[in-house]
């Protein structure tokens, strides 16, 4: 295996395009010999099996495939999958994923975590490997429910949500995970359903072909605590609930097709028949908008009775990764003065005198 190194503007950057395909391997290559446990009809199943079954399409050696997780029912996955992993601390495995993705860009990372792991203890974290534009891919399973300890609110909970520790109604106003990491412009954001295997795998395709920071946040039931908290979009087939995007075809749902989307007075996506739209009023789904204003509005529509919910790509656009950027630095530093001695910065003038 060589090491990965081509040029870009002048500069060496590793690569995982050039890490030689590893064909041939199968789903049950990357299942582990740990027993899966997690409760009886826990949506990590599902999410599991599609992860498993999508990763020998990624043509890489599974020994340049690390998971990375944090603490939560979520972050068992790594156990499970036959690759590098590593089961890290609450909410900080942004943190970890972002020093492999940048001292190995030749390795495919990918952060498993919750909406408690990442969007309470760590959500700094988040919003930073996000902005930075990392090369790691962040899948959130967002069950709106602390389920490893037993069924406490989480930063996704709805408003007035009775639990354990809010038991005469949450009062807390809840994260929108999607709107959260729009807001940190994040250069790919994602939704999609844990029962949607085929959709699911689509867009973990998306993420792995995308250079830079990935965020996929997954609906997944938590039958225990929170059971069927998305079932409106389960069963909202023709109801006009579920909103499923596509870069470049018109945005349409409802019963035959008939509703699509168009802006307000106030830059608000609103939805109108499509039979009494003005020509050229309604939107086409463009995922690659430099500005993520038109990705923030559609992630908007979401409500607490998942009354218009839109899943697929809200936005994929290109932008130099934390990783390359610093591979050019160092280039840089190198060119103009050669490899540094750290002997001599500790030994150097900069130093504190304290009396």
């Amino acid at each position: 295996m060589h090491d990965g190194i081509k040029e870009q503007n002048g500069h060496r950057l590793a690569s995982l395009a050039l890490v030689p395909r590893a064909a041939g391997l199968a789903t049950k290559d990357f299942k582990s010999d740990q027993e899966v446990r997690w409760c009886p009809g826990c949506g990590d199943y599902a999410i599991l099996a599609a992860f498993q079954a999508f990763l020998p399409g990624l043509e890489v050696p599974r020994e340049n495939v690390v998971v990375v997780s944090g603490i939560g029912c979520s972050s068992r996955l790594p156990y499970y999958v036959n690759t590098y992993g590593m089961h890290s601390i609450h909410g900080r495995a942004p943190a970890i994923a972002t020093g492999l993705a940048t001292s190995r860009p030749d390795l495919s990372v990918w952060v498993i975590t919750g909406d408690g792991d990442a969007l309470s203890i760590g959500g700094n974290h988040l919003i930073h490997a996000l902005r930075r534009n990392v090369n790691i891919k962040i899948l959130l399973f967002n069950n709106r429910i602390y389920g490893l300890t037993k069924g406490q609110y989480s930063p996704t909970s709805e408003q007035g949500k009775v639990t354990k520790s809010t038991p005469f109604g949450s009062l807390d106003h809840p994260f929108n995970p999607v709107s959260l990491a729009l807001g940190a412009e994040a250069s790919f954001v994602a939704r999609s359903v844990d029962s949607d295997r085929k959709h699911l795998t689509s867009v973990l395709r998306a993420a792995a072909d995308h250079q830079g920071a990935a965020f996929i946040e997954v609906f997944q039931n938590c039958p225990i605590f929170n059971d069927d908290a998305f079932a409106p979009v389960k069963d909202s087939a023709g109801s006009g609930q579920l909103i499923r995007l596509e870069h470049g075809a018109p945005v349409r749902f409802g019963p035959g097709g008939e509703t699509g989307l168009r802006f307000g007075p106030f830059g608000a996506l609103e939805p109108v028949p499509v039979a009494e739209a003005t020509p050229g009023s309604l939107i086409t789904h463009d995922t690659s908008l430099a500005d993520p204003s038109y990705a923030f509005a559609l992630s908007r529509l979401d409500s607490a009775d998942f009354a218009r919910t839109p899943i697929g790509v809200f936005r994929s656009v290109d932008r130099p990764s934390y990783d390359s950027l610093m591979a050019a630095q160092i280039d840089d530093a190198r060119a103009r003065g050669g490899d540094g001695d750290l002997a001599a910065l500790l030994a150097g003038g900069d130093t504190w005198e304290v009396s």
